[in-house]
């Protein structure tokens, strides 16, 4: 698929450096770029953020919440 777009020159200036270094074509430079693009700011990306998150924080549990998380657990369909 060809698209055209429009980009500041020195972000072009610096893609076609960055290519030439790399050994990529212009193409494939832009198409790697986006998809990276689209997979940080996808809902699965969020929440993996999230997750890590919480993991990092290790919020302490308590009664109330391994009930509510035992409840929820036994409502699924596994």
């Amino acid at each position: 698929m060809k698209a055209a777009v429009s980009i500041p020159d020195v972000v072009f200036k610096a893609a076609e450096k960055f290519a030439r270094a790399h050994g990529r074509t212009r193409s494939r430079l832009y198409s790697d770029a986006l998809q990276q693009y689209l997979l940080r700011h996808s809902a699965d990306s969020v929440t993996e953020a999230m997750n890590n998150v919480c993991e990092a924080i290790k919020p302490e549990a308590n009664d109330f919440v391994r009930a509510a998380g035992r409840r929820m657990m036994r409502r699924e369909a596994w």
